[in-house]
């Protein structure tokens, strides 16, 4: 086969060689024309040279996270712990998670002639079902799973089909350390020979240890009899254990000791007895920072580095994002299944303040078709607060206007938006000036891309 040399640094094929550099031309045209685009080059690249990732990945040390919630912030806090630390580091921080997507992220940083002296690092989000397509070409570092909640149930299916394409993909690298949620009954005693740590809460959210009828994993994954817990987090994460078998939760490397104080802006929490203040709100936030604490610290980062990084850290886009519209503070939450949705509309019950809400709901491929599980999400909650306007908007407006009637929120303060047009305006009359955006995955991209065409996003990716 014909090989290009560059100062006898490096070689690669012609078709790679091919694939790089129309990628490259294709993503710089996205860029220019469309703010975006990061799916579309890495498929011109695939479709040039299907091995194409494991040539433009080889020199990078690879962090994969995965699992159903908390994938891109826990990328976030990762990424900014290495590059906090000193290492050169690259991140699929658009949240382009799939192979088409990671291909584009490495090969936006490739550099032909550039001489590999030091250590590089990527983070790197991963979809779920793509683990085994990615670790075909790239043996990572690291690979951490953050949990595995019903998410998009006419793609994957139940938690189980989820763990199963996670495990298929893990199995193709047994060198790789595995950091795992150890309050994640699916996530222990794998059939793996990968080392393995595991983090968890070594102290109660609260006096709660009885799962909920509508939580996931329920039941023992080696004898099927029913869980008991020392306590909750929440959904069925926390200190399980099966009195019929003994199969329980394994011992924890990295721990959440105390929790200090939970506000609508942030956490004080202790993990491994540092006192460290997280700067995003919500006990889904706290397992995503112990999660990245864990890989920092497998990574030998400084433990002040890491709190400290911890502290400064800013929201990914959609993910708690702030936004002044006209005065009016907007936190935009993506929503996307029963087990998240719960956890920000907990987070959002820590305001005590009198706040508006608008709800997006989407039904596109990327949300999953099937919008029933609206009915396993507690918005009774939202019912006890001081709700002044509720905005409903999205593809699926009316069946959310359903739900939220039922549960039992004032029908009179409703609006109906059905576009953008209309919401924004609701958005700038509202009396109060907080207002949290709960919206599913298209949702929350399509009124970025609206605000953004507007001036109120400065940067859309």
């Amino acid at each position: 086969m014909t090989l290009f040399y560059t100062k006898d640094v490096f070689k690669i094929s012609v078709k790679s060689y091919i694939s790089i550099i129309s990628s490259k031309l294709v993503l710089k045209l996205s860029k220019a024309l469309f703010k975006g685009g990061t799916n579309f080059p890495g498929k011109v690249a695939l479709k040039l040279d299907k091995d194409i990732l494991k040539t433009i990945a080889k020199d990078y040390k690879v962090i994969m996270v995965t699992g159903t919630n908390g994938k891109t912030t826990t990328t976030s806090m990762i990424y900014n712990m290495l590059k906090d630390s000193g290492k050169k580091v690259i991140t699929n921080n658009t949240g382009a998670n799939m192979l088409p997507g990671i291909v584009s992220c490495f090969i936006e940083h490739y550099k032909f002639n550039e001489v590999n002296n030091g250590e590089k690092y990527a983070v790197i989000e991963t979809d779920e079902a793509n683990v085994p397509l990615v670790t075909k070409f790239i043996s990572p570092e690291i690979i951490t799973v953050t949990n595995l909640f019903r998410d998009q149930l006419d793609r994957y299916g139940e938690v189980y089909t989820t763990l199963k394409k996670i495990l298929e993909g893990i199995e193709k690298v047994p060198f790789a350390a595995l950091v795992l949620n150890g309050d994640e009954s699916l996530l222990g005693d794998l059939p793996l020979p990968n080392r393995t740590v595991y983090y968890g809460f070594n102290c109660p959210v609260d006096e709660n240890n009885k799962i909920d009828v509508n939580a996931d994993s329920k039941f023992c994954k080696k004898c099927k009899s029913p869980y008991k817990y020392n306590f909750l987090t929440y959904n069925h994460l926390g200190d399980f254990y099966c009195e019929n078998c003994g199969y329980k939760r394994p011992k924890l490397n990295y721990t959440l000791d105390e929790i200090n104080e939970l506000t609508p802006e942030g956490s004080h929490v202790i993990i491994d007895s540092q006192k460290c203040y997280i700067n995003q709100p919500g006990i889904y936030n706290i397992y995503n920072a112990l999660c990245a604490y864990a890989i920092g610290r497998e990574l030998k980062i400084n433990k002040s580095t890491i709190i400290d990084s911890l502290k400064r850290q800013k929201s990914s886009f959609g993910r708690q994002e702030e936004l002044n519209i006209d005065g009016k503070q907007v936190k935009i939450i993506l929503v996307k299944n029963p087990a998240g949705y719960d956890q920000a509309i907990n987070t959002i019950t820590l305001d005590k303040r009198n706040i508006n809400i608008a709800v997006l709901l989407n039904d596109n491929y990327a949300d999953g078709r099937d919008v029933s599980w609206l009915w396993d999400v507690k918005f009774e909650k939202l019912a006890l607060m001081d709700i002044d306007k509720i905005m409903v908007a999205g593809i699926r407006l009316y069946d959310m206007a359903v739900r939220l009637k039922v549960a039992g929120l004032s029908y009179e303060n409703f609006s109906l938006c059905e576009n953008y047009d209309t919401l924004l305006e609701e958005i700038k009359s509202c009396k109060s000036g907080v207002i949290y955006v709960l919206a599913t995955y298209t949702a929350m991209i399509d009124f970025r891309k609206y605000l953004h065409s507007k001036n109120y996003i400065e940067k859309l990716w």
